[in-house]
């Protein structure tokens, strides 16, 4: 298994919000030190073709407009942003599963599961990012904790993950595990529901068909 996760985080002094809570500035200190500073959460939010013609500006668009950062009120988010001694420190991404279209044409959610893609009661965690300093504390363990209530209190019937899986003598790179690893959601609770390929896992974690429904993201 990669070493990227780290042991669990029990830390007192993190703190974990909802993107909109957080300030724009914030988010954009964490995605910057990644891979995900030029991808503003948007790889799964548009088709191949569109996002070949997407400008970084209109990504960064985007993502502001999607998580309200800085509307404590705004009714949806897209995430939530996480704080170490009120340092931003880790973002996940964590919607209904039909904000993600790209979702739709790809194999590893799908493959070997009879599934409807328009269920919009199943939500979806695609992106775990800890600020470049933090890293190899263990600070995505309790991100991947803080989506499961994020999107139950939201109304969602199931969370699902599409974490990787680390190959004999192979190394996930922090790039690559920008879906998480597998560890981390076992960790957390969610259990495997297909394997559909060598390096990818679905994982889900199902909620109780009476509780209360907010609604939105």
């Amino acid at each position: 298994m990669t070493e990227l996760t780290g042991a669990p985080t029990a830390d007192p002094a993190l703190r974990i919000v909802p993107a909109n809570e957080a300030s724009w500035g914030d988010l954009q200190d964490i995605l910057g030190t990644a891979d995900a500073g030029r991808c503003q959460c948007q790889w799964f939010k548009v088709a191949d073709w569109l996002w070949r013609a997407s400008t970084q500006e209109e990504r960064v668009a985007s993502c502001r407009e999607q998580t309200g950062c800085g509307e404590p009120d705004a009714p949806t988010t897209s995430g939530l942003v996480a704080y170490l001694d009120d340092q931003p420190v880790g973002w996940a991404a964590v919607e209904p599963r039909t904000a993600y279209p790209k979702l739709r044409n790809q194999r590893v959610p799908w493959l070997g599961r009879d599934e409807d893609k328009d269920d919009g009661d199943v939500w979806a965690v695609t992106c775990l990012v800890v600020r470049k300093g933090y890293r190899g504390r263990g600070l995505t363990y309790p991100l991947a904790r803080a989506t499961i209530d994020f999107a139950r209190e939201r109304g969602a019937r199931s969370l699902e993950a599409y974490p990787m899986l680390a190959e004999a003598g192979k190394q996930i790179t922090w790039g690559e595990a920008h879906v998480g690893v597998r560890q981390i959601f076992e960790d957390a609770g969610f259990t495997e529901v297909s394997h559909p390929t060598l390096r990818r896992v679905v994982m889900r974690i199902d909620f109780a068909s009476d509780q209360p429904r907010r609604g939105g993201s």
